[in-house]
């Protein structure tokens, strides 16, 4: 019996992968992983995304700014992590049970880094958006604004610029 559900558990993973490679280039670009975090509504590009985590044991670091956690151990990996709403200067989103954190991807120059938020929404298609403009002096990590049909915003956050800007560098007091 056991066996048998070996054998189908493969041809699920089998069948999944299939599907997953026959998604085009363009039905894998429109997609963005929609998060909550300092009571905004925030996407991520799914191929900046390396995973999203429960929380894991956080070790603080002395000295280090507010916003900065401390360093987990990620499936034997260690990751910077950053409570985005405080980066932001908002309030902490750790209180909720539905607080998860976003390890950047390889695109953010192998950066062993995530950002913890509120909690992770899901998959939203960006063909079903309507682009806006970005607040006036937006950092350069922000991309591009996006209205959905019930007049929410969606501001879109470059991994890669955010981990490469001075503020979010500089986790030391």
């Amino acid at each position: 019996m056991a066996r048998a559900a070996k054998l189908d558990l493969r041809t699920f993973q089998k069948e999944l992968a299939s599907r997953l490679a026959n998604k085009t280039a363009a039905q894998v670009e429109s997609s963005r992983l929609g998060m909550a975090c300092g009571g905004e509504r925030w996407l991520i590009r799914l191929s900046d995304a390396g995973e999203v985590v429960t929380m894991p044991e956080i070790v603080p670091v002395p000295l280090t700014r507010p916003w900065y956690l401390g360093i987990a151990n990620i499936r034997g990996n260690l990751y910077s992590v950053v409570d985005f709403a405080r980066f932001l200067a908002r309030d902490s989103v750790l209180a909720g049970g539905a607080a998860r954190l976003v390890v950047f991807g390889p695109r953010a120059g192998g950066m062993n880094a995530g950002i913890v938020v509120q909690n992770v929404i899901g998959l939203r298609n960006i063909a079903e958006l309507a682009p806006t403009v970005p607040p006036e002096g937006a950092p350069a990590w922000y991309a591009q604004r996006w209205m959905d049909g019930e007049g929410n915003a969606w501001q879109e956050i470059d991994l890669a610029k955010l981990a490469q800007d001075p503020a979010f560098l500089q986790v030391g007091i």
